[in-house]
């Protein structure tokens, strides 16, 4: 008879197992990890050579992953576009269930692609997924003689209290691979001013950027909406990209003689 309830119990919880699922904020999940550096390895390789880029930036797709199926689709007919940075908000609410949304989703790009962590994706557990979905917060890579800076600015999901911006990864990146670069684009997700930048180190962020080598210009998602700002009044523009639910993106031109961008209507 002991056997017997033995085996029932064994049975029911064999069964159940199928039924059990992951908390939302687990940090388990399935499918590919790394994307930042996977993908860097493959535009670094591609764009070795190039004289000329064009970048597809795009952000802010935690609202409505059919505005980002239309989009991805869109970006693909483009046959000119080198590869996609997504400029952060993956998520809404940081959930697993969302990070493989928006991984799903940007997978069906043609292109290689790479996402800066946003505000949303670092709720619950989010930031913890993106480490293991993305990889590293503040990164850089090099293609066509132009180091692209991704730089986490999401200070207010710190209280404030950690170095975000980091200033010693944009000292040291300054002049790391020196030699393979003579310009710079810096990318984030929240631009100075914002709510959620540090705004106490708004200027000495500035100061730190403008003497990046050849700095191109900034851009950031976050706000929702187009911007063309210079924002410190010294001639550095910095662009913003608005929410995929807007059904825009902008891409970028760049060559040795500066650059020209497109605001994309799909």
């Amino acid at each position: 008879m002991r056997e017997v309830l033995l085996w029932i119990m064994a049975a029911i919880l064999a069964i159940g197992c199928d039924s059990f699922q992951y908390h939302p904020y687990e940090v388990r999940f399935d499918g590919e990890r790394n994307i930042n550096r996977n993908n860097i390895a493959k535009i670094e390789g591609q764009c070795r050579n190039l004289d000329s880029l064009c970048v597809a930036f795009i952000s802010d797709s935690h609202h409505d992953y059919t505005d980002l199926c239309d989009m991805v689709g869109d970006i693909n007919r483009r046959d000119s576009i080198d590869f996609v940075i997504h400029l952060g908000d993956l998520t809404d609410t940081g959930t697993i269930k969302e990070y493989v949304w928006a991984r799903d989703y940007l997978s069906r790009l043609n292109k290689p692609y790479i996402a800066l962590i946003g505000n949303h994706d670092f709720l619950g557990t989010g930031d913890e997924i993106y480490s293991k979905m993305f990889g590293s917060m503040d990164f850089s890579f090099i293609a066509a003689g132009v180091k692209f800076l991704c730089v986490n600015t999401n200070a207010t999901e710190y209280d404030h209290i950690a170095d975000i911006p980091d200033f010693q990864f944009l000292e040291d990146e300054a002049i790391a691979d020196s030699a393979l670069f003579d310009r710079t684009v810096v990318c984030m997700h929240a631009h100075p001013y914002s709510d959620q930048f540090n705004n106490n180190v708004a200027k000495p962020f500035e100061y730190y950027v403008k003497n990046l080598p050849g700095i191109l210009f900034c851009i950031n998602g976050h706000d929702h909406n187009l911007q063309f700002n210079d924002l410190f009044g010294d001639g550095l523009m910095y662009y913003g990209v608005t929410c995929a639910s807007d059904r825009q993106y902008m891409i970028f031109n760049i060559n040795k003689e500066g650059y020209r961008y497109e605001v994309i209507d799909f």
